[in-house]
């Protein structure tokens, strides 16, 4: 068993971070899906689309939501799966480096993996000194 990956992002977001991971590991060691919110989206019928989704990833050890902006209708949308049942712990500020870092450590269980994304999203901000 293993984690499953939900990215909660706003449109054309989270397939193109997932495209991205298949060019650095060709083979994901996790399963990885996206939800991309349009912006005229109901957020009911997202909010159920998403939590079918979230419950085809949890193969028993939950779900990791990724999103990409803190307080925006994607991550509302994830951290509203938990009341409906899912056992999840959401990160947002959502980047490649945070995703490669999660599958990178894909053998670590749902709150270490959470803290592991923080630490890959903060660790993959550099500022050039130049």
């Amino acid at each position: 068993m293993s984690v499953g990956v939900l990215l909660m992002t706003h449109e054309a977001v989270g397939q193109a971070l997932i495209s991205a991971s298949h060019h650095v590991l060709p083979k994901l060691p996790l399963r990885v899906e996206a939800v991309e919110v349009p912006p005229q989206a109901d957020p009911d019928v997202m909010r159920t689309l998403t939590a079918k989704h979230a419950r085809e990833l949890d193969e028993g050890d939950g779900v990791l939501v990724l999103a990409d902006l803190y307080g925006a209708t994607p991550c509302n949308i994830g951290l509203s799966l938990g009341a409906l049942g899912v056992r999840l712990r959401c990160v947002s500020g959502l980047n490649l480096p945070m995703l490669l870092r999660v599958l990178n450590y894909a053998e670590k269980p749902l709150d270490e993996l959470a803290e592991i994304a923080a630490s890959g999203g903060r660790g993959g901000i550099f500022i050039d000194h130049a």
